[in-house]
Protein backbone atom coordinates (compact mmCIF):
# COMPACT_ATOMS: atom_id res chain seq x y z
CA UNK A 1 0.00 0.00 0.00
CA UNK A 2 1.08 3.58 -0.45
CA UNK A 3 1.30 4.98 3.09
CA UNK A 4 1.86 8.82 4.12
CA UNK A 5 3.09 9.08 7.43
CA UNK A 6 1.82 12.37 8.93
CA UNK A 7 3.48 13.92 12.09
CA UNK A 8 4.12 17.75 13.28
CA UNK A 9 6.97 19.57 14.05
CA UNK A 10 7.76 23.01 16.59
CA UNK A 11 8.87 24.33 13.91
CA UNK A 12 8.45 25.12 10.25
CA UNK A 13 9.88 22.58 8.00
CA UNK A 14 12.52 23.87 5.32
CA UNK A 15 11.68 24.29 1.72
CA UNK A 16 12.39 20.29 0.03
CA UNK A 17 13.53 19.16 3.73
CA UNK A 18 13.38 15.16 3.82
CA UNK A 19 13.52 12.76 6.65
CA UNK A 20 14.94 9.81 7.48
CA UNK A 21 14.51 7.00 10.49
CA UNK A 22 18.19 8.57 11.70
CA UNK A 23 17.25 12.20 11.16
CA UNK A 24 14.33 11.35 13.24
CA UNK A 25 15.80 9.61 15.88
CA UNK A 26 18.70 12.28 16.39
CA UNK A 27 17.65 15.49 15.26
CA UNK A 28 13.73 15.52 16.30
CA UNK A 29 14.22 13.34 18.83
CA UNK A 30 10.86 11.45 17.41
CA UNK A 31 11.73 7.55 17.89
CA UNK A 32 7.93 6.97 16.84
CA UNK A 33 8.29 8.18 13.97
CA UNK A 34 11.69 6.68 13.20
CA UNK A 35 10.78 2.96 14.37
CA UNK A 36 6.69 3.14 12.19
CA UNK A 37 8.86 4.34 8.93
CA UNK A 38 11.28 1.68 9.11
CA UNK A 39 8.70 -1.12 9.69
CA UNK A 40 6.54 0.04 7.00
CA UNK A 41 9.76 0.00 4.47
CA UNK A 42 10.46 -3.28 5.93
CA UNK A 43 6.73 -4.58 5.41
CA UNK A 44 7.24 -3.43 1.58
CA UNK A 45 4.83 -0.18 1.66
CA UNK A 46 5.48 2.61 -0.90
CA UNK A 47 6.12 5.15 1.95
CA UNK A 48 6.16 9.06 2.27
CA UNK A 49 6.67 11.56 4.90
CA UNK A 50 5.09 14.69 5.77
CA UNK A 51 6.16 17.10 8.63
CA UNK A 52 3.47 20.04 9.71
CA UNK A 53 3.25 22.98 11.41
CA UNK A 54 1.12 25.13 10.64
CA UNK A 55 0.50 24.95 6.82
CA UNK A 56 -3.07 22.84 6.23
CA UNK A 57 -2.80 23.48 2.47
CA UNK A 58 0.43 21.55 2.78
CA UNK A 59 -1.13 18.57 4.08
CA UNK A 60 -3.88 18.89 1.52
CA UNK A 61 -1.70 19.39 -1.63
CA UNK A 62 0.31 16.01 -0.33
CA UNK A 63 -2.73 13.79 -0.01
CA UNK A 64 -3.88 14.85 -3.25
CA UNK A 65 -0.57 14.47 -5.07
CA UNK A 66 0.54 11.84 -3.40
CA UNK A 67 -2.92 9.55 -3.10
CA UNK A 68 -2.18 7.52 0.01
CA UNK A 69 -4.13 4.65 0.79
CA UNK A 70 -3.64 5.11 4.33
CA UNK A 71 -2.34 8.33 6.15
CA UNK A 72 -0.36 6.58 9.75
CA UNK A 73 -1.21 9.98 11.80
CA UNK A 74 1.58 10.15 14.32
CA UNK A 75 0.45 14.50 15.04
CA UNK A 76 0.45 15.65 18.36
CA UNK A 77 -0.43 19.17 17.67
CA UNK A 78 -0.26 21.85 15.11
CA UNK A 79 1.03 24.56 15.37
CA UNK A 80 2.42 23.88 18.41
CA UNK A 81 -0.92 23.86 20.10
CA UNK A 82 -1.77 20.00 21.73
CA UNK A 83 -5.47 21.43 21.63
CA UNK A 84 -5.04 21.33 18.00
CA UNK A 85 -4.75 17.29 17.91
CA UNK A 86 -8.48 16.44 17.15
CA UNK A 87 -8.32 18.52 13.91
CA UNK A 88 -5.93 16.92 12.41
CA UNK A 89 -7.99 13.61 11.89
CA UNK A 90 -11.25 15.45 11.31
CA UNK A 91 -9.36 17.03 8.24
CA UNK A 92 -8.81 13.65 6.86
CA UNK A 93 -12.15 12.59 7.61
CA UNK A 94 -13.36 15.57 5.11
CA UNK A 95 -10.92 14.86 2.60
CA UNK A 96 -12.02 11.16 2.72
CA UNK A 97 -8.65 9.30 3.06
CA UNK A 98 -8.28 6.22 5.61
CA UNK A 99 -6.06 7.13 8.90
CA UNK A 100 -4.71 5.21 11.95
CA UNK A 101 -5.75 5.74 15.26
CA UNK A 102 -8.43 8.36 17.11
CA UNK A 103 -11.09 10.47 15.76
CA UNK A 104 -11.34 13.80 16.69
CA UNK A 105 -14.64 12.60 18.98
CA UNK A 106 -12.22 10.13 20.95
CA UNK A 107 -9.49 13.25 21.04
CA UNK A 108 -11.68 15.72 21.94
CA UNK A 109 -12.64 13.34 25.04
CA UNK A 110 -9.66 12.28 26.20
CA UNK A 111 -8.41 16.10 26.12
CA UNK A 112 -11.10 17.28 28.02
CA UNK A 113 -10.01 15.25 31.03
CA UNK A 114 -13.29 16.63 33.41
CA UNK A 115 -15.86 15.73 30.99
CA UNK A 116 -13.69 12.16 30.32
CA UNK A 117 -13.88 11.77 33.82
CA UNK A 118 -17.70 12.56 34.49
CA UNK A 119 -18.66 10.03 31.31
CA UNK A 120 -16.56 7.11 32.78
CA UNK A 121 -18.07 8.36 36.47
CA UNK A 122 -21.68 7.83 34.64
CA UNK A 123 -20.67 4.43 33.71
CA UNK A 124 -19.40 3.39 37.21
CA UNK A 125 -15.77 3.82 36.70
CA UNK A 126 -13.35 4.19 39.50
CA UNK A 127 -11.87 8.26 38.45
CA UNK A 128 -10.04 9.99 40.85
CA UNK A 129 -12.19 12.96 42.68
CA UNK A 130 -11.63 16.50 41.50
CA UNK A 131 -11.99 20.45 41.38
CA UNK A 132 -11.24 22.37 38.65
CA UNK A 133 -9.32 25.67 38.58
CA UNK A 134 -9.93 27.50 35.47
CA UNK A 135 -7.62 29.63 34.47
CA UNK A 136 -9.97 33.02 33.89
CA UNK A 137 -11.08 32.22 37.68
CA UNK A 138 -8.11 30.45 39.50
CA UNK A 139 -9.62 29.04 42.56
CA UNK A 140 -8.82 31.28 46.23
CA UNK A 141 -9.41 28.26 48.13
CA UNK A 142 -10.50 24.59 48.64
CA UNK A 143 -13.47 23.33 50.37
CA UNK A 144 -13.87 19.95 52.13
CA UNK A 145 -10.87 18.38 50.16
CA UNK A 146 -9.07 15.51 51.41
CA UNK A 147 -5.46 15.95 50.92
CA UNK A 148 -2.63 14.78 49.76
CA UNK A 149 -3.86 16.20 46.37
CA UNK A 150 -2.62 15.95 42.73
CA UNK A 151 -2.20 19.01 40.81
CA UNK A 152 -1.96 19.04 37.07
CA UNK A 153 -2.44 21.15 33.63
CA UNK A 154 -5.49 19.81 32.00
CA UNK A 155 -4.15 20.40 28.37
CA UNK A 156 -1.00 18.72 28.35
CA UNK A 157 -0.07 15.32 27.42
CA UNK A 158 3.76 12.98 28.32
CA UNK A 159 3.13 14.24 31.82
CA UNK A 160 4.60 17.92 30.64
CA UNK A 161 3.53 20.02 34.08
CA UNK A 162 3.79 17.03 35.87
CA UNK A 163 6.80 17.42 38.64
CA UNK A 164 7.36 16.20 42.61
CA UNK A 165 5.63 19.67 43.45
CA UNK A 166 2.62 18.49 41.70
CA UNK A 167 2.20 16.22 45.23
CA UNK A 168 0.50 18.59 47.51
CA UNK A 169 0.17 18.00 51.42
CA UNK A 170 -2.34 20.95 52.09
CA UNK A 171 -4.32 23.65 51.12
CA UNK A 172 -1.11 26.48 50.69
CA UNK A 173 0.67 23.69 48.42
CA UNK A 174 -2.36 23.18 45.79
CA UNK A 175 -3.00 26.69 45.61
CA UNK A 176 0.87 27.80 44.70
CA UNK A 177 1.13 24.92 42.02
CA UNK A 178 -2.57 26.20 40.41
CA UNK A 179 -0.45 29.49 40.45
CA UNK A 180 2.32 28.33 38.86
CA UNK A 181 0.74 25.62 36.26
CA UNK A 182 -1.75 29.01 35.27
CA UNK A 183 1.05 30.96 35.02
CA UNK A 184 3.20 28.17 32.98
CA UNK A 185 0.31 26.65 30.74
CA UNK A 186 -1.91 29.37 30.30
CA UNK A 187 -5.00 27.38 30.93
CA UNK A 188 -7.34 25.22 33.39
CA UNK A 189 -6.08 23.10 36.07
CA UNK A 190 -6.87 19.77 37.99
CA UNK A 191 -6.80 19.17 41.52
CA UNK A 192 -7.54 15.60 42.01
CA UNK A 193 -7.17 13.23 44.93
CA UNK A 194 -3.81 11.86 45.36
CA UNK A 195 -4.16 8.18 44.53
CA UNK A 196 -1.16 5.85 46.71
CA UNK A 197 -0.77 2.69 44.64
CA UNK A 198 1.17 1.18 41.63
CA UNK A 199 0.93 2.71 38.51
CA UNK A 200 -0.30 0.38 35.59
CA UNK A 201 -0.88 0.89 31.98
CA UNK A 202 -3.39 -1.33 30.05
CA UNK A 203 -2.79 -1.49 26.03
CA UNK A 204 -5.85 -1.56 24.06
CA UNK A 205 -6.41 -2.51 19.74
CA UNK A 206 -8.92 -2.55 17.86
CA UNK A 207 -11.85 -0.98 16.94
CA UNK A 208 -15.47 -3.31 17.37
CA UNK A 209 -13.41 -6.18 18.79
CA UNK A 210 -10.62 -5.31 21.03
CA UNK A 211 -7.46 -7.12 22.12
CA UNK A 212 -6.52 -6.21 25.82
CA UNK A 213 -2.86 -6.68 25.91
CA UNK A 214 -1.09 -7.71 29.61
CA UNK A 215 -0.44 -4.96 31.43
CA UNK A 216 2.83 -3.25 32.07
CA UNK A 217 3.71 -1.15 35.76
CA UNK A 218 6.09 1.56 36.38
CA UNK A 219 8.56 0.44 39.17
CA UNK A 220 10.23 2.92 41.99
CA UNK A 221 13.45 0.68 42.69
CA UNK A 222 15.50 3.28 44.77
CA UNK A 223 12.70 5.40 46.25
CA UNK A 224 11.63 4.99 49.90
CA UNK A 225 8.71 3.07 50.08
CA UNK A 226 6.58 5.75 51.90
CA UNK A 227 7.58 8.62 49.05
CA UNK A 228 5.04 9.21 46.89
CA UNK A 229 5.59 7.93 43.94
CA UNK A 230 4.05 9.47 39.96
CA UNK A 231 4.64 9.38 36.49
CA UNK A 232 6.51 12.71 36.10
CA UNK A 233 7.92 14.48 32.85
CA UNK A 234 11.37 13.17 34.10
CA UNK A 235 10.55 9.78 35.42
CA UNK A 236 8.61 9.34 31.66
CA UNK A 237 11.76 10.71 29.27
CA UNK A 238 15.13 12.11 31.53
CA UNK A 239 17.27 8.79 31.05
CA UNK A 240 19.72 10.02 33.74
CA UNK A 241 16.93 10.81 36.58
CA UNK A 242 15.54 7.25 35.75
CA UNK A 243 18.26 5.34 36.15
CA UNK A 244 19.64 7.77 39.55
CA UNK A 245 16.13 6.39 41.40
CA UNK A 246 15.80 3.11 39.56
CA UNK A 247 12.64 3.94 37.24
CA UNK A 248 11.76 1.35 35.39
CA UNK A 249 8.74 0.41 33.22
CA UNK A 250 7.96 -3.30 32.49
CA UNK A 251 5.34 -6.74 33.01
CA UNK A 252 3.75 -5.95 36.14
CA UNK A 253 4.53 -7.41 39.18
CA UNK A 254 1.91 -10.36 40.70
CA UNK A 255 -1.16 -8.95 41.35
CA UNK A 256 -4.22 -9.88 43.37
CA UNK A 257 -6.16 -12.95 42.38
CA UNK A 258 -8.89 -11.63 39.78
CA UNK A 259 -7.37 -8.74 39.23
CA UNK A 260 -6.37 -8.92 35.72
CA UNK A 261 -9.92 -10.23 33.98
CA UNK A 262 -11.44 -6.72 36.21
CA UNK A 263 -8.05 -4.76 34.47
CA UNK A 264 -9.17 -5.99 31.50
CA UNK A 265 -13.03 -5.35 31.58
CA UNK A 266 -12.67 -1.78 32.73
CA UNK A 267 -10.01 -1.02 29.97
CA UNK A 268 -12.73 -1.99 27.26
CA UNK A 269 -15.10 0.06 29.16
CA UNK A 270 -13.29 3.50 29.08
CA UNK A 271 -12.02 2.60 25.79
CA UNK A 272 -15.63 2.58 24.28
CA UNK A 273 -17.32 5.14 26.48
CA UNK A 274 -14.86 8.11 25.44
CA UNK A 275 -14.85 6.35 21.94
CA UNK A 276 -11.06 5.32 21.08
CA UNK A 277 -10.48 3.17 18.20
CA UNK A 278 -7.01 1.77 16.85
CA UNK A 279 -5.57 1.63 19.99
CA UNK A 280 -5.42 2.98 22.93
CA UNK A 281 -3.75 3.07 26.25
CA UNK A 282 -5.71 3.28 30.13
CA UNK A 283 -3.99 4.60 33.01
CA UNK A 284 -5.02 3.13 36.60
CA UNK A 285 -3.65 3.19 40.00
CA UNK A 286 -4.10 0.18 42.12
CA UNK A 287 -4.21 1.35 45.78
CA UNK A 288 -3.13 -0.87 48.57
CA UNK A 289 -6.55 -2.03 49.50
CA UNK A 290 -7.27 -3.54 45.73
CA UNK A 291 -8.86 -0.76 44.63
CA UNK A 292 -8.52 -0.05 40.48
CA UNK A 293 -8.67 3.63 39.88
CA UNK A 294 -8.64 4.95 36.34
CA UNK A 295 -6.41 7.85 36.20
CA UNK A 296 -6.61 9.15 32.30
CA UNK A 297 -6.71 7.49 28.84
CA UNK A 298 -4.60 7.84 26.15
CA UNK A 299 -5.38 7.07 22.26
CA UNK A 300 -2.69 7.29 20.14
CA UNK A 301 -0.19 6.59 22.72
CA UNK A 302 3.76 6.27 21.70
CA UNK A 303 3.96 3.46 19.23
CA UNK A 304 8.25 3.42 19.41
CA UNK A 305 9.54 -0.29 19.43
CA UNK A 306 10.34 0.26 23.59
CA UNK A 307 7.65 1.61 24.75
CA UNK A 308 4.83 0.13 26.33
CA UNK A 309 2.35 -0.09 23.76
CA UNK A 310 4.53 -2.11 21.99
CA UNK A 311 6.10 -4.19 24.66
CA UNK A 312 2.56 -5.08 25.68
CA UNK A 313 1.81 -6.40 22.52
CA UNK A 314 5.03 -8.37 22.30
CA UNK A 315 4.36 -9.95 25.69
CA UNK A 316 1.71 -12.05 23.91
CA UNK A 317 3.68 -12.90 20.46
CA UNK A 318 2.67 -9.82 18.55
CA UNK A 319 5.68 -8.39 17.17
CA UNK A 320 6.38 -4.67 15.74
CA UNK A 321 6.48 -5.99 12.13
CA UNK A 322 2.81 -7.52 12.61
CA UNK A 323 1.54 -4.97 15.42
CA UNK A 324 1.83 -1.79 12.97
CA UNK A 325 0.15 -4.25 10.30
CA UNK A 326 -2.54 -4.90 12.33
CA UNK A 327 -2.75 -1.19 13.11
CA UNK A 328 -3.14 -0.44 9.27
CA UNK A 329 -5.77 -3.14 8.94
CA UNK A 330 -7.83 -1.06 11.87
CA UNK A 331 -7.52 2.40 10.18
CA UNK A 332 -10.60 4.35 10.07
CA UNK A 333 -12.05 4.82 6.19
Amino acid sequence: MKILILFDLHRAPRDGEEFSPETLRKEEDKPTEADVLECLRRLGHETDTLAVFDNVVAIVDKIKNFAPDIVFNLTESFHAQRSNEPNIPALLELLKVRYTGAGPDALMLCKDKSLAKKLLSYHRVRVARFVMSSGSRPLRSLKRFVYPAFVKPVGEESSDGIAQASFARDEAEVLERVRFLHERYEGDVMIEEYIEGREIYVSVMGNKRLTVFPARELFFEKLADDAPKFATSKAKWDDVYRKKWGIKNGPTAPLPDGLSPKLEKIARTVYRVLKIKGLGRVDVRLSPAGEVVVIEANPNPSLAREDDFAQSAAAVGTDYDALIQKILDAASG
